[in-house]
């Protein structure tokens, strides 16, 4: 199952809207077909892993991070092609949350008198496809924000300088994270203040996430690269008294969607609702300052991931990553369960969770 988890973790990303799955046949002791879903409308994991091992499938044992599908979508059931293949016993790692499988996989191969394991390695499992995972469950996003400070918690100078407070190694991270998260979202400050690509630039390339710019009046300035650069489709949020205007003129360029809310603010809530509806499964919030600190306040946020550097900033106008004027006493406080820390060369990367 180690082995297969590692399959499914090398297409972290690439599959949206499907989970990554990876897949191993296994018949006398011997590995005999692995597998990993590619992307969206390929085979599955499981298919290019019975079609390895061909006729030496019958009879030998999967091993799969995801219970087998149950249903026709692009590509048929893999619980029929695991029947099919004559396989005598299934180990899934956990049970697929999605209502047109949530066990009934596991149960049309048991109808068939296979044997079904279902448990092995499962938290690993449910690690690598955690944004779908909660996405099925809970119908919203999984919202990680991502935050770069010094060791004082500061983002930028009292100028507005953030660049760069941290290294080369943990921006190449954040770049991961980029092309691991369905969308990425900003706050127009940002945009106005960086004019930021927001796009996954890897050595190797990398998936561009969908990007939703936060922008309540549309006052994004028409030179801003996200809006020439045609990198990939990009959601501009507006509330309801924006200009109309302003709005026929976005929705002309090609790669732009103007996201007009129903109320006069935008509120998170119903915006994470709506980017649901349209099976955006991940968010990867960078901010800036009042973006996080409106995220945290609400408590809709799943990760926070903050890259620290080794300097000292300070200073009275420079800015903190979570800016709200804060809480009367301690025990008022967000809190937080430190999942990780990690040195990535100067700087350290620690990722934390709500503690709920």
């Amino acid at each position: 199952m180690k082995h297969a988890l590692e399959m499914a973790r090398l297409t972290i990303g690439q599959t949206h809207p499907n989970p990554s799955v990876g897949a191993i046949v296994v018949k006398n002791g011997r590995v005999i077909g692995v597998g990993t879903h590619m992307k969206p409308g390929e085979p599955h994991a499981e298919v290019f892993a019975l079609q390895q091992a061909g006729d030496e499938a019958e009879g030998a044992d999967i091993y799969v991070t995801l219970e087998p599908c149950a249903h026709y979508g692009k590509t048929p059931p893999c619980a029929k092609a695991i029947i099919d293949a004559g396989i005598k016993k299934v180990f899934a790692a956990t049970l697929d949350p999605n209502p047109k499988v949530a066990g009934k996989g596991v149960q049309w191969l048991r109808d068939e008198g296979i044997d079904v394991e279902v448990g092995l390695h499962e938290e690993d499992a449910i690690e690598i496809n955690k944004d779908f995972m909660h996405f099925m469950r809970n119908k919203r996003p999984y919202v990680t924000i991502k935050t770069a400070v010094s060791l004082d918690g500061k983002m930028t100078a009292n100028s507005g300088d953030s660049k760069w407070i941290t290294g080369e190694a943990a921006r190449r991270d954040v770049h991961e994270n980029r092309h691991r998260h369905d969308a990425i979202l900003v706050g127009i400050e940002t945009v106005k203040h960086d004019d930021p690509q927001l796009t996954t630039r890897l050595p190797h390339g990398g998936i561009n996430p969908i990007r939703i710019i936060l922008d309540t009046h549309l006052s994004i300035p028409f030179h801003a690269k996200i809006l020439t650069d045609k990198a990939v489709r990009t959601i501009i949020v507006c509330a309801n008294d924006a200009s109309e205007s302003t709005e026929k003129q976005l929705n002309e360029i090609e790669h732009i969607d103007v996201l007009r809310m129903p109320t006069d603010e935008i509120y998170l809530n119903d915006l994470l609702a709506t980017l649901a509806e349209d099976k955006i499964m991940s968010v990867y919030v960078e901010g800036g300052s009042k973006i996080h600190s409106s995220f945290i306040h609400k408590q809709l946020f799943d990760e926070l991931h903050v890259y620290m550097a080794p300097k000292l900033i300070g200073g009275p106008t420079s800015k903190p990553f979570f800016n709200q004027n804060g809480f009367a006493e301690v025990s008022q406080s967000v809190k937080l369960t430190f999942e990780s820390i990690e040195q990535m060369d100067d700087d350290l990367k620690i990722i934390a969770k709500p503690k709920r």
